[in-house]
């Protein structure tokens, strides 16, 4: 499929696991793609993996004048800007609410929100102002913007945040023809980071989750990629404000249908 040939895309946090494999994907189909990373060599090695069709762009997104002048790079590049990933974030501190510093309070929300934001309204300026009927995709929400995480007080109340920010947004955003959405990612191995000698206690942490999955696998990276360039391309335009789970139905899972094991029952065996 080539379903972004002649499109111009941005993605940010694109030197993660996830944002490299949407802008690949992206790539993949024909788009020109704008890799947006604070870190500079991750940007530069996700361009690298992608060519030609790439540029690569330092910014630190939660600061609104280099959000501003990543979209305007992208646009200076490209000559327009279509579809834009805006999955830039962090999980932050884990500690419960009463132990939670407020510096880290406001370092998670920057980032996971305010950033959502300003790359948001950057993006929206760029497509309104030449009149393209563009697509947003927000990642900021994951399945924390459904469920609580204990201990997470800062991650969950910005992903929640996402959700509202991006109904309004398509709301705002829909009598220009743009649509704007969400995505909602469960556990999704992603391994980068993780010392070689951490490996295997790494997979047996992830085999720990997929036990309690009812498809019983965990997410790849791919898999999420593949539902942001569906609600990206052509073939959704009729979908703006939704918050899509993409999970294996983990969120489905409760102590009332599977309340005695360490694994949800699989019926196959």
């Amino acid at each position: 499929m080539q379903r972004f040939e002649g499109k111009a895309v941005l993605v940010t946090g694109a030197g993660g696991a996830i944002g490299s494999a949407a802008a690949q994907r992206f790539a993949r189909e024909g788009g020109q793609v704008a890799i947006v990373d604070i870190d500079e060599k991750r940007a530069a090695a996700t361009a690298a993996a992608i060519g030609s069709k790439a540029l690569a762009i330092t910014a630190d997104v939660s600061d609104e004048g280099a959000a501003s002048e990543a979209v305007a790079k992208a646009v200076k590049a490209f000559g327009r800007l279509d579809v834009v990933f805006n999955n830039a974030g962090i999980s932050g501190k884990v500690a419960p609410v009463q132990d939670l510093p407020v510096d880290d309070w406001d370092t998670i929300v920057r980032i996971n929100l305010r950033s959502m934001f300003l790359v948001l309204q950057a993006s929206l300026r760029a497509m309104i102002s030449v009149g393209i009927e563009g697509s947003i995709v927000n990642m900021g929400s994951s399945m924390a913007g459904w469920d609580v995480l204990s201990g997470g007080a800062g991650y969950t109340a910005t992903k929640h945040g996402v959700v509202g920010l991006t109904r309004v947004a398509a709301l705002d955003a829909a009598p220009y023809g743009i649509r704007v959405n969400a995505i909602c990612p469960g556990v999704i191995e992603t391994s980068l980071g993780v010392p070689a000698a951490d490996r295997a206690g790494y997979l047996a942490g992830i085999q720990r989750f997929a036990d309690r999955i009812p498809l019983r696998r965990i997410g790849q990276p791919e898999d999420v990629a593949a539902a942001v360039a569906f609600l990206a391309a052509d073939e959704a335009r009729h979908i703006t404000g939704v918050d899509w789970l993409i999970d294996g139905g983990q969120t489905l899972q409760s102590w009332a249908n599977a309340p005695a094991g360490t694994a949800f029952p699989d019926l196959r065996r």
